[in-house]
């Protein structure tokens, strides 16, 4: 019966639309997003026979392959395996699990932190672990995919408010019921736009209307703060940010995410949060490299340093050119260029002068804001200005 259905003609509504997506078409025709690379070494990767200069990587500080994090990750392998195979609530956590939330939550000024396998799991267990059905949530309407998921999960009412707008968020907060519980969702740094959120303003508010405060920082942490503290402590607000997650697979060197907060919330949340619940255990490696990142945060302030020098250069290129950088304050940086077509003309000719980056374009960014997006590491080299500088002189001619 099974091997029969296969070799049917029969076609369901999902086979359809399947066939009939415009942007499945548009992706197939163009090789826009999904680009196999053969090799990567530092800032260089190649695919196929072409090499190419690495510039919308997250991976900021490019420390994924400092020898210390390479040390740990190999030492790990050889006392642990490569995994726990499991959940820890079926399988049981590993103290390598419990040292690195330890880490984390002394490194973010927090009681108390979880990881998981992925960092949008994090984002989406922040929310779904604090709200529930008849909760209020009022969310950046920019905010990561990962929050809308873990707000349809919740299941609870949602309110948008423009983007970094704390006086829109101010009016709708004052038309709804005082005594109803809310949660305000932002993020440390948009990771598409490249701003900062406005916290000051949004902690007085969530003060002043009794709000949870829950933000995503996975683009701060290694960027912002002191040793790359993140967005809370690049504001000294840290102690009046409910949750802070994140992930590890930006500046961290390693994969997973985390959510961090009083001891009380991260009980709360391993009970509350099916992704906490259910989701397999971050491993051996995933674990031991990210403490080894946070040791060299710790210890070597020179790469976050490196990272602010670099964006400044890379930003006067642009300034030059009189690219609409989406006034992006941070490594990440938008090239906005407004409808698809142009966006991706200029992506063609940066990746025909040896450039990778990547297009982002409605509903992805707003309509307009059609956009190639890029972010400058602390590991970009003299060199690699010198190329950068003349693929976006190539690609601003040929708008």
């Amino acid at each position: 019966m099974i091997r029969s259905l296969f070799k049917s003609k029969k076609k369901t509504k999902i086979h359809e639309r399947i066939q009939d997506d415009s942007y499945t078409k548009l992706r197939k025709k163009y090789d826009l997003y999904y680009h196999i690379m053969d090799s990567q070494k530092g800032t260089k990767v190649s695919i196929g026979e072409k090499d190419l200069l690495m510039l919308s990587s997250n991976e900021y500080l490019g420390i994924s392959e400092h020898p210390k994090v390479i040390e740990a990750g190999k030492k790990a392998l050889d006392k642990w395996g490569s995994g726990t195979m499991g959940a820890r609530s079926a399988n049981g956590g590993r103290r390598f699990h419990i040292e690195l939330e330890e880490r984390l939550a002394a490194f973010l000024g927090k009681e108390a932190c979880h990881v998981s396998s992925a960092g949008y799991l994090s984002c989406v267990s922040s929310i779904t672990g604090f709200s529930q059905r008849g909760d209020n949530i009022l969310v950046d309407k920019n905010m990561h995919s990962s929050v809308w998921d873990g707000i349809r999960l919740s299941m609870a009412n949602v309110e948008r408010f423009a983007h970094n707008n704390p006086d829109h968020l101010r009016s709708i907060l004052d038309q709804l019921d005082p005594h109803e519980a809310k949660l305000i969702a932002v993020e440390g740094v948009y990771s598409m736009e490249g701003h900062i959120a406005k916290l000051p303003e949004i902690v007085d508010i969530a003060k002043q209307y009794n709000c949870f405060l829950v933000m995503d920082d996975a683009h701060g942490v290694g960027v912002l703060g002191k040793n790359g503290r993140g967005t809370a402590n690049h504001f000294n607000l840290t102690e009046h940010v409910d949750i802070i997650s994140g992930s590890l697979s930006k500046a961290l060197a390693s994969t997973g995410g985390f959510v961090a907060g009083n001891a009380d919330a991260i009980e709360y949340l391993r009970t509350h949060s099916k992704q906490t619940i259910f989701s397999a255990a971050i491993s051996p490696c995933q674990a031991a490299c990210a403490m080894a990142a946070i040791d060299i945060l710790e210890t070597e302030p020179e790469w976050v340093e490196r990272l602010w020098v670099n964006t400044r250069r890379y930003k006067n290129i642009l300034d030059k050119l009189e690219l609409d950088t989406w006034e992006s304050e941070t490594p990440a940086t938008p090239i906005v260029l407004g409808t698809r077509e142009r966006a991706y003309y200029f992506w063609k000719h940066l990746w025909e002068k040896g450039v990778f980056t990547i297009i982002s374009t409605a509903p992805g960014v707003p309509p307009g804001k059609d956009l190639v997006r890029t972010a400058i590491s602390a590991s970009h080299t003299d060199k690699d200005f010198e190329r950068i500088e003349e693929a976006f002189t190539y690609a601003a001619s040929k708008l």
